[in-house]
């Protein structure tokens, strides 16, 4: 064994204790928080913070260690504080749109005590909970008519968050208007671009001109902001009770069964078995080496041990032309001998391999 090693080694020995004690550390954090409670005191107590640092900085001998000492003490009280906040207030979710999106909607009924806070983007809402803003981040993946959700998708790539759970929810779109409006006089329908082309044979069929939105509900509320008769937005009834428009036309889905998933992100890989009706899933995002039949060897192994896929899809990586990632999702147990065998193999063959989550599927 190298110096390298040895001293690698000793981290990860270290590594253990520490995380026993931040274990036991949160504990004593909870019990605080019980106190504040009871006492009708705030999460905040900078002056105590102060203390903290001033307090423990003289248990550091070596001068050139003690000032990131001082960053890591901040960093364990913002994260106390943050576990605080969860235990004071819930969950708190990060979503892509506004209230009434399918987003919230779904995020809604998979956890109804949560706080639900917006974002613009879906990168908005990922990094909202990468960076401990949010707990979760719930984001659309795929929809059973339009397709899956690229940039979703490559946040899982590029991201570092885990999916733990999918989110089925049955979307039902409907015309909206402002009252008073009838859907003879609509002449443009705006809305999400997955919207638009869930509901693409009704536009046609009205003649309807389209113009797209970054999300439904946001599309409805412009909608009722604008108070134009003419202009239709494509979205959820929720959305229509939220900004006060009338429904129009129900149910204007080009087909039956539509049906969206959503991927719950956290920032730590969940092995334990979820509850939910879809039974045991995981994914895989890999790259595979520029050479004659790469693709077809990873394929061959996942069949070897006997994983069905349920879906693979090809992406664009951002940088070399022409290059790709896939997205592969796989029935079965990865934390199985035979799951964590797989991964050994396909490591062999894949230019990159990266483990996004394992999940089981909860309908709404």
């Amino acid at each position: 064994m190298n110096e390298l090693e040895e001293a690698r080694l000793g981290i990860a020995s270290v590594d253990k204790e520490i995380a026993a004690l931040f274990e036991s550390r949160m504990a004593y954090v909870a019990k605080v928080l019980d106190y504040k409670k009871g006492n009708g005191l705030p999460i905040l107590d900078e002056r105590q913070e102060e203390r903290v640092i001033a307090n423990n900085i003289g248990n550091i001998e070596d001068p050139s260690v003690r000032e990131y000492y001082v960053l890591l003490l901040r960093d364990i009280m913002k994260i106390s504080k943050a576990f605080q906040e969860r235990l004071m207030n819930g969950m708190r979710i990060a979503y892509c749109g506004v209230p009434g999106a399918f987003a919230h909607i779904a995020a809604g009924k998979a956890f109804p005590s949560a706080a639900l806070i917006p974002y613009q983007d879906f990168e908005s809402a990922y990094y909202a909970c990468w960076d401990g803003d949010a707990d979760i981040a719930v984001l659309p993946i795929e929809n059973s008519f339009a397709g899956d959700v690229g940039g979703v998708m490559d946040l899982c790539f590029s991201g570092n968050l885990y999916i733990n759970l999918m989110l089925e929810l049955d979307v039902s779109q409907n015309l909206l208007g402002v009252p008073g409006a009838v859907s003879a006089g609509i002449k443009t329908v705006v809305s999400h671009p997955q919207a638009l082309a869930q509901c693409a044979k009704f536009i046609m069929d009205r003649g309807f001109e389209s113009q797209e939105f970054a999300n439904t509900a946001m599309a409805a509320q412009y909608v009722s902001e604008t108070a134009d008769k003419s202009i239709g937005a494509i979205a959820s009834r929720e959305t229509a009770e939220l900004y006060g428009l009338d429904i129009l036309e129900p149910n204007i889905n080009s087909q039956i069964g539509n049906t969206t998933r959503f991927a719950v992100f956290s920032r730590a890989l969940n092995k334990t078995s979820l509850p939910g009706s879809g039974g045991e899933h995981f994914i895989l995002v890999f790259t595979v080496r520029n050479e004659a039949g790469a693709l077809a060897k990873i394929l061959n192994i996942i069949g070897s041990h006997g994983f069905n896929m349920s879906s693979l899809h090809s992406r664009p990586v951002a940088g070399p032309l022409w290059n790709h990632y896939f997205f592969a999702e796989l029935e079965g147990s990865v934390e199985s001998e035979n799951g964590q065998d797989l991964l050994r193999q396909l490591k062999t063959v894949c230019d990159r391999l990266k483990m996004v989550g394992a999940y089981n599927s909860l309908s709404l």
